[in-house]
């Protein structure tokens, strides 16, 4: 018997969920999205069997749905349900970054007939829209679930089975307990990130030479802070009070650091800035965290024509797709040093490999 899945939200998520998910048997794959232009892209392309424009049309025939919207658009959807009928058992769902809002407003769903279980698949990309979306975006990525009263074993296990073909690590979390965790190694830095930029411009206006110093290791450590404005505003506004508390943290953290600074000896600097590097170096680089990983390569090249479209060629020719691609330094007549990015590791070993047997000289930053 097919079961009916609903993606509610046909952006850069929900299009890579639909993709993932597609094709397992009897599944009958429809989508909503307010965006006229998203269904039809989605229907075009059949990432999905079927498109809505209207939520409460598609819900009452889903088995499943995932709620692929943001957290504020999340939470207005999960309230319409209380004023439809569902006489058949529903699995409801959610991909947000911020936990407590939609489980209170999930808290309050008044249908016997629903099961809520929140999610949050931690991966995503610099790009946006279904445009963007990729089939293999969650692979390896960790994927939190938190149950609800609302919820049996049951229905976590389907949901489970629905979502394997992602080929993410599961992970169940209590929703408060995932929010402060996310709000430390997710949500803050990209609020600290753009900080630090705000920092340079500012500084421009003394130095004008800063956005040239800052094109390489500047723009790397920073690289966060280009994430989509509009998404990373929402989750601010709904993580508010535990991006309020990190802040007076890391404000802490700063005072501490300046009275190093200022008065502390050489080698008390030494052992702060040891300690950072042992508990970073330790970190596991091979897996996804809640920041999406990038996996570089940093190969030499000559300034000579064709020199960048060789190198492309050759990855090409072995059918790896290059993420985005970044000349870091070249001046006329000398080496310079081409950054390419890859979706994953094993395409990044790979590439390295091929680079490395036709005589490049090629760097993996751990």
């Amino acid at each position: 018997m097919k079961q009916t899945v609903l993606i509610a939200g046909l952006g850069l998520i929900g299009g890579s969920l639909a993709l993932s998910i597609r094709e397992t048997e009897d599944i009958h794959l429809i989508g909503f999205d307010s965006n006229y232009s998203s269904l039809e892209y989605a229907k075009m392309n059949k990432i999905v069997d079927d498109v809505y424009s209207d939520f409460s049309e598609a819900i009452v025939q889903a088995d499943i749905c995932i709620l692929a919207a943001p957290v504020s658009v999340t939470v207005e959807l999960i309230h319409q349900l209380n004023h439809l009928s569902f006489t058949n058992p529903l699995i409801i769902t959610d991909v947000g970054s911020v936990k407590g809002p939609i489980m209170e407003a999930a808290n309050h769903i008044k249908s016997e007939n629903i099961a809520f279980i929140g999610g949050h698949p931690m991966a995503g990309s610099h790009k946006k829209g279904i445009q963007a979306a990729k089939k293999n975006l969650f692979e390896n990525a960790i994927y939190v679930l938190s149950p609800t009263t609302s919820s049996e074993e049951e229905d976590l296990e389907k949901l489970q089975a629905l979502l394997t073909p992602t080929k993410s690590k599961f992970l169940i979390l209590e929703p408060d307990e995932h929010d402060e965790m996310t709000s430390v190694i997710s949500h803050f830095p990209h609020l600290i990130a753009s900080s630090l930029v705000h920092q340079a411009r500012k500084w421009q206006t003394t130095h004008p030479y800063i956005p040239k110093l800052a094109a390489g290791g500047f723009r790397d450590i920073t690289r966060i802070a280009s994430s989509n404005p509009l998404m990373w505003r929402d989750i601010f506004f709904q993580n508010r009070s535990k991006m309020s508390r990190l802040l007076t943290d890391w404000i802490e953290e700063m005072m501490h650091l300046k009275t190093l600074i200022d008065t502390g000896e050489k080698s008390q600097i030494q052992e702060y800035l040891e300690q950072a590097r042992e508990y970073r170096d330790g970190l596991d680089s091979r897996k996804q965290g809640a920041i999406p990983s990038y996996y570089d390569i940093y190969v030499d090249i000559f300034d000579q024509q064709g020199a960048i479209l060789k190198v492309i060629e050759l990855l090409a020719n072995h059918d790896i797709s290059i993420k985005n691609i970044e000349i870091l330094e070249i001046r006329e007549g000398i080496t310079g040093v081409l950054r390419l990015s890859f979706q994953n590791k094993n395409d990044q070993e790979l590439s390295q490999a091929i680079l490395t047997k036709n005589h490049y000289d090629t760097v993996i930053e751990e």
